[in-house]
């Protein structure tokens, strides 16, 4: 799981505050939000080693409630944490339990009114859910990952294109152990129509070590506010990958800003 992150998502572009969930924009000194989300994913297909499509001996689903809690320790550093709560079926297992639980701080590098850079480093403790989306429950121990971010706003205000937008890529290192070491890349972009809703597009890329397991997972949803809460509603979808699953499914999320 990533959070992946990610993922994960922003509501307003920097010259209007900093997107809600991206990471290259920090959140203000003493401000913070809490995000729960749940994810129910299923798969009658999966990539094989060679990266072509095969039939699973019998459907997988995955289904998980997380929630991801950011503070403003300062205006530059921001603390994060994230787990989430684990179920899910497939041929060989039954399980249910707690996924990875992980906390890291994000460091702003650079700002000015329109983009934004930023490190993060994280330590994630395995759980007995899936620690990482292609391998078995309870497989993986403790993770130390280093991420960079970069994102841009833009200011369109001309013709039919929305007048607030954003783009965010992010790209990580992840070490592990009991799993192999990853590669991630992360984009997100948004836009927000009018003052109250804000449509995403996003993908979550990612590399095993070794030729092992890769992904490719995109994913669209729309947001909408209602005062210091929103309300996000979306569809994911593996679209390519090696040793992963094919999973798609419903994500809804609700955001609460403190």
């Amino acid at each position: 799981m990533n959070r992946a992150g990610g993922l994960m998502i922003a509501l307003a572009v920097a010259a209007l505050g900093p997107p809600a969930h991206a990471g290259a924009w920090t959140r203000a000194k003493g401000k913070s939000q809490v995000i729960v989300k749940y994810e129910s994913l299923r798969a009658a297909r999966a990539y094989d080693p060679d990266g072509a499509l095969a039939e699973l001996a019998a459907e997988r689903r995955d289904a998980s409630l997380g929630v991801f809690a950011e503070y403003g320790v300062t205006d530059r550093l921001t603390l994060q944490l994230k787990g989430d709560w684990q179920s899910g079926q497939d041929a060989f297992v039954d399980f249910e339990g707690r996924g990875p639980v992980e906390i890291g701080v994000t460091w702003q590098a650079w700002r000015d009114d329109h983009a934004a850079a930023s490190l993060y480093a994280g330590y994630a403790q395995g759980g007995e859910g899936r620690n990482a989306g292609y391998a078995s429950p309870g497989q993986g121990e403790q993770d130390w990952e280093v991420r960079a971010s970069v994102g841009r706003s833009f200011q369109t205000g001309w013709g039919p294109i929305p007048d607030r937008s954003f783009f965010e890529l992010q790209a990580a290192r992840r070490m592990r152990q009991g799993l192999p070491d990853e590669v991630r890349v992360d984009i997100t972009a948004g836009t927000r129509l009018g003052d109250d809703w804000m449509v995403l597009a996003q993908a979550f890329g990612g590399q095993a070590d070794d030729g092992g397991p890769r992904w490719l997972t995109v994913e669209t949803s729309v947001v909408r506010d209602v005062g210091d809460w929103s309300l996000q509603a979306g569809w994911r979808q593996t679209v390519a990958g090696r040793e992963t699953p094919q999973a798609s499914g419903p994500v809804i999320g609700i955001w609460r800003r403190f």
